[in-house]
């Protein structure tokens, strides 16, 4: 209580009604941003259940946690890697563990945690789970990060459904048992040879590495707006103009 005492005064001068100052600023027309934090499967409703975080990860809450209406969200924008990565315990279908390839994917992409430091766990990309997530999100467009980590890898898998007990399925089932037992099934791609690194031109993709961004594309159903090409600000491919900032 006496450290909060001592700083109170700081920190209450930032104190006001978030939800009334950002009906005001909209209705002024200013441009309003909202970033979310941690995956849409470790949203505490919807994710992998019990290895989630505490709170809904899920675009919607940007309108329960500050009070805008969900009517008011003109563009979500999905942020997405070129593979798939997991941080800590919990199910993982496509996780390529004890495999070069895996251990190349968390070399190249330098794949620590941001908060923890604990090493991300690797795998091929899973179309199902990114589809789940755009649907449970409303994603209208994806931003496709990390595709140079994928240089120079000869063939290159996509997860584009599951196997449960013998059944074909199209989703990641709720039940934490049924998400530990199912396995992926893999379509394959040919890799490319010419490295991506620092391409800002959709034009100057190699044909394969295009290939495999269009195939993503139609899996997931939703299309991609950017492409980041390193992790440098400025190598980034914009496809389309995800924010109306008129």
């Amino acid at each position: 209580m006496k450290e909060l005492l001592n700083i109170s005064s700081q920190v209450l001068k930032f104190a006001a009604p978030v939800w009334q100052i950002i009906s005001e600023s909209y209705s002024n027309g200013k441009n309003i941003l909202f970033e979310g934090a941690q995956g849409s499967f470790l949203d505490v409703d919807f994710g992998t259940y019990p290895y989630v975080t505490s709170s809904n990860t899920v675009s919607g809450a940007a309108s329960s946690g500050t009070g805008i209406s969900p009517k008011r969200l003109d563009f979500i924008l999905g942020i997405v890697k070129a593979y798939t990565t997991r941080v800590g315990e919990g199910p993982f279908p496509t996780e390529l563990l004890d495999n070069p390839i895996g251990s190349h994917l968390a070399d190249v992409g330098k794949e620590k945690g941001t908060v923890t430091g604990r090493n991300r766990r690797c795998g091929w990309f899973d179309a199902v789970l990114v589809k789940q997530s755009c649907i449970l999100s409303g994603v209208d467009g994806i931003a496709l990060t990390k595709l140079d980590v994928l240089d120079s890898i000869p063939t290159i898998k996509i997860c584009v459904g599951y196997k449960l007990g013998g059944i074909s399925i199209n989703y990641l089932p709720p039940v934490i048992n049924d998400q530990y037992e199912v396995e992926p099934i893999y379509e394959c791609l040919d890799g490319w040879t010419e490295p991506v690194e620092g391409i800002r031109s959709w034009n100057d993709l190699p044909l394969n590495a295009k290939k495999y961004i269009n195939r993503i594309q139609e899996l997931v159903s939703c299309e991609i707006v950017m492409i980041s090409t390193s992790p440098e600000r400025e190598d980034t491919i914009i496809i389309k103009e995800p924010f109306n900032l008129s």
